[in-house]
């Protein structure tokens, strides 16, 4: 059996996975990136991720103290405004009776956040890969067998190769397999829902504006994205119950596009599909612990979200961020039960507040009954007419409070 060994050895290639590896390989470690796919950095190729991502300002900020920012900056499409729409009443089709704005400049000169296509992310990730000589991506490789002691974590990969670290970072997703071996349990929420992401074009201009439309089944939500031929053009997350979803993912282009016309309210006008569709399970999930010996869980390993607030990758750049901050301040003892438990201490309230309150939104978003939708309005119109209240929770949003 070939034998190599490595400072950190990162599992899973993903957005998360990449920009682990890329904090640790500049903090001066050396560092093995493992996943199973080889990575897909064009938009049309098959399996492409077509999500896009919401990185908010201390995301931008710890992406610009890795120097990657940079190379982010000429395909991030800034959020000034970020607007909440509850369309909840009896009408069919449905109109907009609550709408609230909630806007950057309430707190700095910055907007919040840059919205960046998955795909295209992963494309400057890779770009930054290449360039460190202590860093080594495996793709097609998978991690297979976990073996660990006090001393280093032993992994067995799919290649026949073992790989001997001094901490492995397990960034391989809600079924974190390095999670399972480590013996780490999950709780998790299933709402019966599921999400599809697409992109559209629109006749009237976004605005830089992110717009959150309530209604039943969970949010439909349009995030700016750069003009498509002089068009403007937004993501979109829609939400709904499972046949909902996979009925709308199986409709004619035609029909598609007037269905979700309808759904957004008309807001931005006639919307017209401009990429596939992509279609996933919406769960909230938290694993017990963030750590066990010498593996240290970060991303979707150690919890996921539904999407509503870009709280996703913006947590796991958290959690990257924290994790880097106390191996820097361990140094040749990283990977150590010391330091895992400060990380574990350092992050797990934190991320137990956010799953538990995207819980709490998305269950509220999907209210059916008259009623509770009636509430919801009511819920958002109160908690924006108090300005501090309404300041707190952009700041909670961006992580600062």
């Amino acid at each position: 059996m070939t034998i190599h060994t490595t400072d950190i050895l990162v599992s899973g290639g993903g957005l998360a996975g990449l920009i682990a590896a890329i904090a640790f390989a500049k903090a001066g470690f050396d560092t093995v990136c493992v996943d199973p796919n080889p990575p897909i950095t064009t938009k049309d190729a098959e399996g492409a991720d077509l999500r896009t991502t919401a990185y908010l300002q201390p995301a931008q900020s710890f992406l610009a103290e890795l120097g990657i920012w940079d190379a982010f900056a000429d395909h991030a499409m800034p959020l000034d405004i970020m607007r909440i729409i509850d369309a909840g009443g009896t009408e069919t089709p449905p109109v907009p009776r609550v709408t609230k704005d909630f806007k950057s400049q309430e707190l700095s000169h910055l907007p919040f956040g840059w919205n960046i296509p998955n795909w295209l992310a992963r494309r400057v990730l890779m770009e930054q890969v290449d360039t460190l000589p202590n860093l080594t991506f495996l793709g097609g490789v998978r991690c297979d067998r976990l073996f660990t002691r006090n001393t280093e974590a032993r992994v067995t990969l799919s290649n026949g190769v073992q790989m001997r670290a001094k901490l492995v970072i397990a960034a391989d997703g809600r079924a974190s397999a390095m999670r399972e071996q480590s013996g780490i349990d999950v709780k998790t929420t299933r709402f019966g829902q599921k999400a599809l992401a697409f992109a559209v074009t629109h006749p009237i201009p976004h605005e830089n504006v992110s717009t959150e439309i309530h209604r039943s089944g969970g949010p439909f939500t349009l995030v700016p994205l750069p003009d498509v031929d002089n068009t403007p053009c937004s993501a979109v997350v829609w939400m709904e119950t499972g046949p909902n979803a996979a009925r709308l993912s199986a409709l004619p282009e035609d029909d598609f596009n007037a269905e979700m016309t309808q759904r957004s309210c008309s807001y931005l006008g006639p919307l017209t599909l401009a990429s596939r569709r992509t279609v996933w399970p919406i769960i909230a999930q938290i694993a017990d612990r963030l750590a066990g010996q010498r593996v240290a869980l970060v991303a979707e390993a150690a919890h996921v979200v539904p999407p509503i607030g870009a709280q996703g990758l913006n947590m796991s750049l958290n959690d990257i961020r924290a994790l880097r901050d106390l191996a820097v301040e361990y140094g040749h003892d990283v990977g150590t039960t010391a330091m895992l438990d400060r990380y574990h201490t350092d992050r797990f309230r934190d991320i137990q507040m956010r799953v538990t309150g995207i819980t709490l939104l998305n269950k509220t978003s999907m209210m059916d009954a008259q009623p509770l939708r009636d509430l919801r309005a009511g819920g958002i119109n109160a908690l924006y007419a108090l300005p501090q209240i309404r300041q707190m929770l952009m700041k909670m949003g961006l992580g600062a409070a």
